[in-house]
């Protein structure tokens, strides 16, 4: 399989929407973290985003997931639409960065991030678990159907900003 690399930018309004597409696709996302031990450690959690593209999920503090992320804030996250078919054009979206548990106002803020996605969550019984904020630094969309057949577009996040950094278009790729 040739990786060829474009160097035609993509601009930040286009970026913007498709990763916005990619984040409505699911409501849950796989999250990384690392463990104190260098393990590597998946956890899947239901997730709302912000328009800064801070991601925000609940969990109970002394959950594995929770416990490496105090230790080691560096966290990778992965969101796609489950539904999709082997064959088919494919979309997804990856996103690299940090996390924490939040307190304070930035809790408050990360709580009606997520009630605004899960309206019933208010009714819910969560008073173990905490929110966590993640901020991506990067991310890569990968949508075939808007961006063409094995092409990958890297862009970085500044303060909420999406800057297109390369695309990468994989040949060979449409055999999966």
């Amino acid at each position: 399989m040739a990786i060829e690399r474009s160097l035609r930018p993509i601009g930040r309004v286009r970026l913007a929407r498709l990763a916005r597409g990619l984040l409505d696709a699911s409501t849950l996302c796989a999250i990384a973290t690392v463990s104190p031990g260098c393990r590597a450690h998946g956890n899947t959690a239901y997730f709302a985003w912000s328009d800064r593209f801070d991601l925000v999920w609940l969990s109970e503090p002394h959950a594995k997931h929770s416990s490496n992320v105090r230790a080691r804030a560096t966290v990778a996250v992965a969101v796609y639409d489950s539904n999709q078919s082997w064959g088919k054009p494919d979309r997804g979206i990856q996103l690299f960065g940090t996390a924490r548990e939040v307190v304070g106002s930035a809790a408050r803020d990360a709580e009606r991030t997520y009630a605004k996605r899960f309206p019933g969550y208010r009714e819910s019984q969560f008073s173990a678990y905490r929110f966590y904020r993640f901020r991506p630094r990067r991310l890569k969309l990968f949508d075939e159907r808007a961006l063409g057949t094995g092409v990958f577009v890297t862009a970085s996040v500044t303060r909420g900003r999406l800057a297109w950094t390369r695309t990468e278009i994989y040949h060979g790729s449409s055999e999966h």
